[in-house]
């Protein structure tokens, strides 16, 4: 069975640099600590078409675009950016609590027709209440996840086209509909590593998504969602989040997230670690464990890297080493049960250009993969990546700053 890749679009801004353009106290923005950070790249549509149009011609499926406070809407973002590709789906994150289940429903079936099917969706319950109340949303952890299951029973019963009655706790729908549904309907995405996640994904999602755990720990997590799925009768795909730095050799690779830490004073990370550790989320708990906000042993397992979880919420391992070692731990993940590659790395287009050139021939060749896809007759193979500076630092083509 081959896996699917998909890579993601940095809506909340991008860059050389694992500092974040925001600041934050007490779970709110403080402006008056925001940094100023240099190489950052700034989401505009210019730089966001760049990235997809790389991850279209490097073979990804998928593009993952983020929701939350300090991001571009995704619903829109993307929206514009299929104006710019062919064959890109769009990985649409959002969250339940903050619009309506059948709204959701006919946006959903609305974008499938106008991009010919290439919509997937990626519920995000959340896990932080101070991001929740910004929203308006106001109810505790446990419930965010109990709503989402109704959410989604909603999304499904008004996909069939005809009325469709609910009657929950927290939605009361009569005569739900999408009077043209979605073909075909969106693929729905879902983590969330708390006892009230698990029957969530176990009973709604089509692909449970993970973040980048040391192997051991993400077959537990393939193994629990599986056994619950097997009870309602369902089958469950699965998906693992991860960053990259694949590089020539495994000595390059380390030495560039090397780089990656120059700007994190104790400070930083101090301050990071914090507020990251007030969150809800359990996954995010998960992510803090690996390291404990130390930047010692951060390789907590064999080319697994945990440096980008001393600062970032989310997502905070890293894949590092040379092209073949990165696909040495895709086919070890894969091997779990893993079939959904969703990644990223600093910054996003050139990383782009370093996975689907470097590993990609790599998966091809072990079968995991189709083979990367060919130039048109006449253009060079590195076309539109990015140049080179003296020193082999790569040059951002535009929409940077």
């Amino acid at each position: 069975m081959t896996v699917h890749l998909h890579w993601f679009l940095p809506t909340g801004g991008d860059g050389r640099t694992l500092v974040d353009r925001h600041a934050f106290t007490g779970g709110a923005l403080d402006r008056s600590a925001t940094r100023s950070v240099s190489g950052v790249r700034a989401p505009d549509i210019g730089y966001l078409a760049q990235i997809a149009k790389a991850a279209e011609r490097l073979g990804f499926e998928a593009v993952l675009t983020p929701t939350g406070t300090w991001c571009e809407d995704a619903w829109l973002t993307t929206a514009a950016l299929a104006q710019h590709t062919e064959r890109l789906k769009f990985l649409v994150a959002f969250r339940p609590g903050v619009i309506s289940p059948t709204l959701a429903a006919q946006m959903a079936a609305t974008y499938q027709r106008i991009t010919r099917g290439r919509l997937l969706l990626n519920v995000v319950t959340g896990g932080d209440s101070a991001e929740q109340r910004r929203f308006g949303d106001h109810l505790d952890h446990d419930q965010r996840y109990a709503r989402t299951a109704e959410f989604l029973s909603v999304v499904r019963g008004v996909w069939s086209g005809r009325p469709y009655d609910f009657a929950g706790e927290h939605y009361q729908v009569e005569a739900g509909l999408t009077a043209l549904p979605p073909d075909p309907p969106p693929g729905i995405f879902f983590g969330g590593s708390s006892p009230a996640a698990g029957p969530v994904a176990a009973e709604h999602a089509d692909v449970y998504l993970t973040w980048g755990e040391p192997p051991a720990q993400v077959k537990e997590k393939i193994d629990w969602i599986r056994g619950l799925a097997e009870e309602r009768g369902r089958t469950v795909r699965f998906g693992i989040r991860l960053h990259t730095i694949s590089r020539d050799s495994s000595r390059e690779a380390w030495t560039t997230a090397g780089r990656l830490l120059d700007d994190l004073d104790p400070e930083t990370v101090a301050s990071a670690q914090q507020a990251l550790g007030r969150s809800e989320s359990v996954g995010q708990q998960r992510m803090l464990a690996l390291h404990g906000g130390s930047r010692d042993k951060l390789e907590i397992s064999p080319n697994l890297w945990a440096g980008v979880g001393l600062v970032r919420g989310g997502a905070g391992t890293a894949l590092v080493g040379s092209h073949a070692e990165v696909a040495d731990r895709i086919e070890e993940y894969h091997a779990l049960g893993i079939d959904h590659f969703v990644l990223s790395g600093y910054p996003h287009l050139e990383e782009a250009y370093w996975f689907g050139e470097g590993v990609v021939p790599e998966l091809a060749a072990r079968g995991l993969v189709a083979a990367p896809p060919s130039p048109p007759a006449g253009v060079p193979a590195a076309v539109g990546r990015p140049a080179s500076a003296p020193g082999g630092a790569p040059l951002l083509v535009a929409g940077g700053r």
